[in-house]
């Protein structure tokens, strides 16, 4: 059996196995999201007690999260591999980056859970001061007040209560961010993730353009994975949800239609030109655009 026999070997063998975890992957980022959002208050101190009163939830949140980010090795490790097959030009030292992409951002989800978890400890006991003054807090007071009398009022009121409740509040969120500024895991929670993100924004851009390239993404699903490196690097990674869904169908056959050439031929099967399809039509060539 020849190299490239084993490798289409190798694809049909995990081309279901790696739908499955694709599938998977978006359901647990999915569910982290619905776990996390009973989590949150209106400022970092009223947010920090929901998380300490909540138990475990938002460790819940993380580790599914976590789970479903390091579900992702699959579909970039196989579309790589795949591009790979039919590209020899792509650089096979970049597998180890592609692959360290979503465990890294897997391992932060973890951390930042668990950091938080800390702060919100910390700072419940009290053992996170505050650094505000309460003049400082006072003239902040002031300024929110006058900025936007109304909504002011609905919050705290009216009168000279009205301006201590808005300072308790302002030294509350003030202690609550040196909480989570100071939780021992927040530092190497902020670097993986940092990592992750800039990795996997180039694990969307290479695999797709070169999966695009030689033709096992079509011109619009490769152009939305290059657009969805981009888009992660700004925090929009929950597009990518969706790109991941269909990556799972295409790699299993299940998609509408049929998948495109490359992944039968075991070669790369570039994409016409609009100038080559016009030519094909003007030809009277009935052949399957793709």
């Amino acid at each position: 059996m020849s190299d490239r026999q084993r490798a289409l070997a190798w694809e049909a063998r995990w081309s279901v196995p790696t739908a499955i975890a694709s599938f998977a992957a978006v359901a647990l980022v999915i569910a982290s999201f619905v776990i996390g959002s009973s989590l949150g208050g209106d400022g970092e101190a009223e947010s920090l007690r929901e998380i300490h009163d909540s138990g475990g939830t938002l460790v819940l949140a993380s580790v599914v999260q976590a789970l479903g980010f390091a579900l992702l090795v699959f579909p970039f490790l196989y579309l790589f591999q795949a591009a790979l097959l039919r590209n020899d030009r792509m650089r096979s030292q970049f597998r180890a980056l592609v692959v360290a992409a979503p465990l890294a951002l897997a391992l932060a989800a973890v951390l930042n859970g668990v950091s938080a978890s800390d702060a919100a400890s910390d700072f419940v006991s009290g053992k996170s001061r505050a650094t505000l003054g309460v003049s400082e807090a006072s003239d902040e007071c002031r300024s929110e007040r006058k900025d936007d009398g109304k909504a002011f009022g609905e919050e705290f009121g009216k009168g000279k209560e009205a301006l201590s409740g808005c300072v308790e509040k302002e030294r509350e969120n003030d202690a609550a961010s040196h909480a989570l500024e100071g939780a021992s895991l927040r530092a190497p929670a902020q670097i993986l993730q940092l990592a992750g993100v800039l990795a996997l924004a180039f694990a969307f851009v290479y695999c797709s353009l070169n999966a695009m390239r030689v033709g096992l993404l079509s011109k619009f699903w490769g152009s939305l994975g290059i657009a969805l490196g981009v888009a992660s690097v700004l925090g929009l990674f929950e597009i990518a949800l969706l790109w991941f869904a269909y990556f799972g169908l295409l790699v299993a056959g299940w998609v509408p239609g049929r998948r495109p050439p490359a992944w039968a031929a075991g070669e790369a099967v570039p994409w016409p030109s609009p100038g080559e399809r016009m030519a094909g039509l003007d030809s009277g060539d009935d052949e399957d655009a793709r």
